[in-house]
This record gives structure tokens, sequence and C-alpha cells, in this order.
């Protein structure tokens, strides 16, 4: 059966989201249809809205949520009507190189590279006002309902709370998985994180599970310190209270810089910064925001040439299937926090709302 239910649809670019009613086709095979109960809001949605990560439009956002299976379509077998899942934006389909490899876990069944905007079979399941609606990379959750690929969904403790637990759908997870999985801190060792927003804060937490000693929080706004602070970071810098770059700033509080440094932003200028930041020889420095569209970096070499590391970390470097309902286990055995990195809580409706929270930093 077709569903109809409610959207936010995003018609073009730079305008707000319009509550519409949908129509949600049924899953084809290998598909699954999941009623979406709490979905969260990211700053990747927020770039295509900008048009700073290009995608087609009108589209669907939205891509860190928990919901219930409603059905299922032909040959799928991981889960069932009825269970508690979370859509994965990056899939695991289990057979391409990076989900054959130990070291990768960017399926090449991702919708990142080519953006379409589909299904894996090139069409879409949701229409609006007679016109073929868009999905964001394979999940869509800004809507009462999405259908998602079976490689693209993993299904977690029936127990587990989805308004909390729906950040393992991307900024917790992404951002502890940055410092625990892709940096590999190491106990003792000396971090620094630029940007204090959800995931911001959760390389924070990794970095604290990981035993650093020493964890220096930069960010432009310091209303995001105290809750840095209740995570685990050592001190707070704002690179507004000094007339010296940041990097000079951070090398100067530590000697030699940091060990590992994590731009969790999506700028160009604190890529580098972040990188110019950690030690010259050892240092290794994660890319975790989403880089904008048609924007190059100019460095200089010499900061690679030393030995530094740089590398770019996405969903936290987590096999999506397999680790979230780890995650999400860890989680009910309070491994982990995730309630103070939700400031609020909206109805659909409001989502205009929440972005404008977002936008403002709060």
């Amino acid at each position: 059966q077709v569903i109809k239910c409610k959207a936010a649809v995003m018609w073009e670019i730079n305008k707000p989201f319009s509550i519409e009613e949908v129509e949600v086709a049924p899953p084809k095979e290998q598909e699954v249809r999941i009623k979406i109960v709490a979905t969260g809001i990211c700053r990747s949605d927020d770039h295509v809205i900008t048009g700073a990560l290009v995608m087609p439009f009108p589209v669907i956002l939205g891509h860190e949520a928990a919901g219930v299976v409603e059905s299922v379509g032909k040959g799928v077998t991981s889960v069932k009507p009825g269970d508690k899942v979370i859509p994965l934006f990056v899939p695991q389909c289990g057979e391409c190189s990076s989900c054959l490899n130990t070291k990768g876990n960017l399926c090449n069944k991702n919708d990142f590279g080519s953006a379409a905007g589909l299904m894996p079979d090139g069409t879409s399941r949701f229409t609006c006002k007679g016109k073929v609606i868009h999905h964001f990379v394979g999940t869509s959750t800004f809507t009462e309902y999405t259908v998602v690929h079976e490689s693209a969904v993993a299904k977690i403790d029936p127990a587990a709370p989805l308004d909390k637990v729906c950040l393992i759908g991307c900024g917790f997870s992404t951002g502890y998985g940055a410092a625990v999985q892709t940096a590999k801190v190491d106990p003792g060792s000396t971090c620094a994180v630029f940007g204090l927003g959800g995931v911001g804060l959760s390389v924070v937490i990794g970095c604290k599970a990981a035993g650093a000693s020493r964890i220096i929080a930069v960010d432009i706004n310091s209303d995001k310190f105290a809750k840095a602070k209740e995570l685990g970071a050592t001190d707070c810098v704002n690179p507004k209270d000094f007339k010296k770059p940041i990097h000079e700033v951070l090398i100067e509080m530590t000697g030699q810089g940091v060990d590992y440094s994590f731009e969790v932003i999506g700028h160009t200028e604190t890529m580098t910064a972040a990188l110019a930041s950690c030690q010259y020889n050892y240092g290794v420095s994660v890319i975790v925001g989403v880089p904008p569209a048609a924007h190059k970096i100019t460095f200089d070499p010499m900061l690679l040439f030393t030995g530094r590391s740089w590398k770019g970390s996405v969903f936290g470097g987590w096999k999506s299937k397999d680790s979230v309902p780890k995650l999400v286990a860890d989680y009910m055995k309070k491994k982990f926090v995730l309630d103070p990195l939700i400031t609020h809580t909206l109805p659909l409706t409001k989502i205009n709302e929440g972005f404008d929270l977002l936008r403002t930093g709060k």
C-alpha cells in the first residue's frame, strides 16, 4: 500500500522547509519502509539548503534518525516489521572493496559521490503534488515514513529510547568514531577539537573515553564552552580572543602542537589550521566536517613532509550495519552519554525553527 503522510519537503535552494502530504511507495525488493520516530538536525542537511553540498531538488532531507520497520520488500532477511532500527546514510553492502577491507567503511553503494538522490534502482519512493521528490543519502528522515535499502538499515535493541539513540545515526557516531576509530587517540595524549556542535562534542567524548590527558576545545562561540567542559574538555579557546593565528596559540599552549586535531566545522581555513596545530612529526589531523563544494585548499606541503598525517573520517570510520547495534548496546550499558547532546525537542511541523536554532549556534 502507498502511505500518505507528512514530510518536510525542500522545494528549492535557500528556502524554508514546506510541510506537505507526500505519498510513500511500498518497499521494492531488498527495501525496507520505516516509520520514523525521532530525527536529529545536522549541519550536513543545512549544507544542502545553502548549496555547500550539491544535491538534486526537490528533496526530503534528514539522515540521523531512529524508527520502527513498517514493512519489508521481497528478499529482506535482516529486519522484519516491528523491529526498532536506525537508517544508515553510509550503507554496508558487505560485498564491495571498502566493505571487504578492514581499513575502510565508505561502502561503494553510498550516494555522496554521485548524489543521484534516488534509490539504488534509480527511482524514488516519494511523490508530492504529482512531482517526484528526491531521497537524501539513501535515508531521507524528515518524514513520517521513509524507504531505505536493506544495506542501509541496522536493527537495534528493542529497549533503546529512539529519541536518544537517533544520534547514533550520525552525529554521535561520527564524532566519537573520529577519535576512537579513525585517529585511534592514545591514553595520555593531547587533542584539539575545532567546532563544538553535536559532532564536535562527540569527538570530545571520544577523546576522553580514549584516555586523552588534555582536550582543547576551540570555537568562536564561547557559549559552547560550559557543555564542552562538562563532557571532558580541559581547556577552551576562542580564536577571536587572540591577535595571532589559532595554530600558533595551540602550539604555544602545548609546546610542540597537539598529538591529534579534529576539524568538525567544514571550513577549509580551519582544516589547514587544525593540520598546522598538530605535532610536526607524528601529529594526526582528522577532517570530520563536510567540505564545502568547489572550495580548494592551499597549504605548505612542508606541513606533511615532516611526518604529520592528514585523514578524513566519514561516519567515524565505523562499518555501519555491524557497528550501529553495538554502539546502541554500549549506550544501554551507559558506556557514554547522549542526553547532554540534545538541546531542544520539537515536532516535525516546527522543523524551520529547529534549523534557526542550528544556525544561531543554539
